[in-house]
């Protein structure tokens, strides 16, 4: 086992850094300096992120420059004529009627918030009641009640499109909830790297779960650092358990090495 960690240790120095996340998509929150410029638009590449990594970046500039340069300031102050040029917006199963809809959420939001953060901390009283799954009735884990919490919160608006649900994962619907926990783990986890901001306080680096998707799984099933078949939020837990001895603090960080080895083939 120590020979895995030395193998993990020295993947994670290589990839976490800013020079391997220039094609990645946290390269699009790395554009703003903004607290809120860098939520929403980590928030929305985290959501669009399945597919080819070119087509991720491509389209979350598209929004960008429908956002004119400045997500923040555009959803607080868009006019109603502003939204007719998201029409054509489209990434893979993501279309207009959902990207209309982000917007509607982040104008709503953002006049009674400062942060992002608040809508993923299911103790916040700022919001309508919550499912008793978010309120912990599932053995979901801290961060599975953000996640649920946020799903609630971000669901609840009567003006939200059923076909939206599809884009915001939830551990009480066994997701592996990958690219909401890739977000967090942008959010939250701190370091002196430049790639991961940190922004985020309430969760700590030692709460996150692993972002599991093809990369990572197949990484970890071939090191013996997983067994479960399924890519879902138990294997999600499951790999995070496994990781947790070589970095109790911050396991996460190796969300580094193992897509960094799968993505650039070395395994």
């Amino acid at each position: 086992m120590d020979e895995l960690q030395e193998f993990l240790d020295a993947k994670v120095a290589q990839y976490n850094r800013p020079a391997f996340i220039e094609k990645d998509p946290i390269s699009i929150p790395h554009r703003f300096t903004r607290r809120q410029d860098i939520e929403i638009m980590g928030f929305w590449a985290a959501v669009l992120a399945w597919g080819q990594r070119p087509v991720i970046l491509k389209k979350a500039g598209e929004l960008i420059q429908l956002m004119d340069e400045a997500p923040y300031d555009f959803v607080r102050n868009h006019e109603e004529s502003d939204l007719k040029r998201f029409l054509a917006f489209k990434h893979r199963t993501f279309n207009a009627t959902d990207a209309l809809y982000f917007l509607h959420f982040f104008r709503q939001y953002y006049q009674q918030h400062d942060s992002l953060e608040d809508a993923f901390d299911p103790a916040s009283t700022d919001f309508s009641p919550l499912s008793g799954a978010a309120h912990g009735q599932k053995p979901v884990g801290t961060v599975g009640q953000s996640l649920i919490a946020f799903h609630d919160r971000f669901c609840c608006d009567p003006f939200f499109p059923a076909r939206t649900r599809k884009h915001i994962a939830t551990p009480a619907r066994n997701s592996s909830c990958k690219r909401l926990l890739m977000f967090l783990r942008w959010m939250v986890r701190r370091d002196n790297c430049g790639v991961d901001f940190g922004l985020w306080t309430r969760l700590s680096p030692a709460d996150l779960v692993m972002p599991i998707d093809v990369h990572v799984g197949r990484v970890a099933r071939t090191l013996g650092l997983l067994s479960r078949e399924q890519t879902d939020w138990q294997a999600a837990l499951a790999l995070t358990d496994a990781l947790r001895p070589f970095d109790p603090t911050d396991p996460v960080k190796y969300d580094f090495a193992l897509f960094g080895l799968g993505v650039e083939g070395e395994l």
